[in-house]
């Protein structure tokens, strides 16, 4: 038995000095992990604005060949938290009608502006 006592035994100045190296180690990757996971969040809103772009395009467009309000077709297209930074001009030519909705893209990572996601879409007058 008395070997055996001797085995569990940690040498000193062994292994239990390395165990808040690894605490330091995450801590110092933490960081790393956050700047990722933002930016593939911040991917997805890209996304999902370019999206909803198309879609504003494509109701403002349609409300503009019905002759209503291409703007207000497009602001009610989109999510309610973008609609405050939707354009959407209508431009009149022949019998066809274009709507180009500019939609801001939201930021979530600091110092940095995505721009905006632009989409057009055209459609016939309605007579």
């Amino acid at each position: 038995m008395p070997h055996d006592r001797q085995r569990r035994r940690r040498p000193p100045g062994g292994a239990g000095r390395d165990r808040g190296q690894v605490a330091i180690e995450y801590l110092g990757f933490l960081p790393v992990l956050l700047v990722v996971a933002l930016a593939a969040v911040q991917l997805g809103l890209i996304a999902y604005t370019a999206q909803q772009a198309g879609t504003a395009a494509r109701a403002g467009a349609r409300g503009a060949s019905l002759r209503e309000s291409a703007q207000e077709a497009c602001t009610a297209a989109v999510s309610g938290w973008l609609a405050d930074g939707t354009d959407c001009p209508a431009s009149y030519g022949g019998d066809e009608v274009s709507v180009t909705a500019t939609v801001d893209i939201p930021s979530i990572v600091p110092g940095w502006d995505p721009g905006d996601a632009t989409r057009t879409a055209t459609m016939p007058l309605d007579h």
